[in-house]
């Protein structure tokens, strides 16, 4: 969807319409597209494909993104391989699963390097631009120390294997910690205009020039009434009205929409150029 609410692009890329942030030494426009989405080979490849094509060059994926048959990595390596200059692919450590799909007890920190020389495999990279540690089960939001395993990281990155290094599924304690290790460019939680737990550390990480890129950031909108009003009144769909109150929420935010839907990745793009007011997005996380 789109309309006279869609701020019209000019030279730019439809993804480059939010701007762009610094993830390290790295400058990403703030829409790009998470793979944990993708289900079939064919329409995965041109999604992604396409994505790039519409100027997102930032994708967020891992190794344990597959189903029996299919892997997000191997995909992006496919579709996308040789890689764009600018293209910066984000990948996570820490979960695993075998190769039914069932997943692991979360790695050990000896397990980590295996995970790190995995996920540069299966992307065809000498390097990876971005892993986050993704805290697991028992060590989540205030239990538990993460220094151990994320020293492992610091120690790859050291070696030039990862450039750099962010956390997933964590609290302000966890990013305090991890700072006093090695420097943290990124925190991916689950953050939504319906799910506003991590507001304080989203506003830690924009103070001190982190991005905070939000995971399942569309879930619980149909709850919120109005969330729809505001959508329905600006002539675009609830998923783009939500990315585009993501993205308005604090420059440091990163949206990564996923979808294996050629039409949907263009909605999604689209909502980049979608410009909200303070009142509407009071009114659409009320």
């Amino acid at each position: 969807m789109s309309g006279t609410n869609i701020v019209p692009m000019t030279n730019a890329l439809p993804a480059a319409a939010a701007g762009t942030w610094q993830l390290g030494d790295l400058t990403v426009n703030r829409l790009g597209f998470g793979a944990m989405r993708v289900k079939d080979r064919a329409s995965a490849v041109a999604v992604l494909r396409r994505a790039v094509e519409l100027g997102v060059n930032h994708i967020d994926t891992a190794a344990f993104y597959f189903l029996p048959t299919l892997s997000a990595n191997e995909l992006i390596n496919h579709a996308l391989s040789p890689y764009p200059d600018d293209l910066v692919i984000a990948t996570k450590v820490g979960p695993g699963r075998d190769p039914s799909g069932a997943f692991l007890p979360e790695a050990e920190p000896g397990q980590l390097r295996g995970q790190v020389e995995e996920n540069l495999r299966q992307l065809g990279r000498d390097h990876l631009d971005l892993v986050y540690l993704r805290v697991g089960a028992g060590l989540e939001k205030g239990a538990g120390s993460i220094a151990e395993r994320f020293g492992v990281l610091s120690e790859l990155r050291d070696e030039g294997l990862i450039r750099n290094l962010g956390i997933s599924n964590v609290d302000a304690d966890h990013l305090t910690e991890a700072g006093k290790i090695a420097p943290v460019v990124s925190v991916q939680n689950q953050y939504s205009l319906a799910k506003r737990d991590d507001d304080g550390l989203l506003d830690i990480c924009a103070g001190d020039g982190i991005a905070f890129v939000p995971f399942f950031s569309i879930d619980g909108v149909r709850d919120r009434p109005g969330a729809a009003a505001v959508a329905d009144e600006r002539g675009v769909s609830l998923q783009q009205m939500a990315l585009a109150w993501s993205l308005a929420r604090s420059p440091n935010v990163l949206a990564i929409p996923g979808t294996g839907d050629p039409a949907h990745l263009e909605q999604n793009v689209a909502a980049a150029a979608l410009r909200l007011t303070g009142e509407e997005m009071a009114r659409a996380a009320g």
